[in-house]
């Protein structure tokens, strides 16, 4: 489910995150993102507003992850290094938000192979989604 909504609430956003929506997208989104956000959650990824995505992190950080759903210690570097060299750059760059295309363009790879380290980081860092991995990310001290 992809949530597009006119109101730039935290309450709207936090309710729809925890109805289980997977997207969640201001009205002033171009065409191309909601296009971009309905695929992307079709494969069962996950994808917010970059204007939101600073306060989901603010949130989740500062609040316990129910049953354990993200790691305590996302610092742990035993953990950290498991990744390859690539699929740390991907990570950082989650952690900033960026879409697939935008990692691809920026790292000069095809968005297929992006996709392929996603998923790597997140079946390696036991990750539910994109949402976590930006907020793993985050603790772990990767993004800024």
């Amino acid at each position: 489910m992809v949530i597009l909504t006119t109101f730039d609430r935290d309450d709207y956003l936090f309710a729809a995150l925890r109805a289980g929506a997977s997207g969640f997208l201001l009205k002033n989104a171009r065409a191309d993102q909601l296009v971009e956000a309905v695929r992307a959650v079709g494969r069962g990824h996950a994808l917010l507003s970059p204007e939101v995505t600073r306060r989901v992190i603010a949130r989740m950080t500062s609040e316990a992850a129910p049953n354990g759903s993200l790691p305590d210690e996302p610092e742990d570097t035993a953990q950290l290094a498991l990744l390859t060299e690539r699929e740390r750059e991907v990570l950082v760059l989650l952690g900033e938000g960026l879409s697939n295309a935008e990692i691809a363009a920026r790292l000069v790879l095809g968005e297929a192979t992006i996709k392929t380290h996603v998923s790597h980081c997140l079946a390696k860092l036991h990750l539910r989604d994109r949402v976590q991995a930006v907020v793993y990310a985050h603790r772990a001290g990767l993004a800024g």
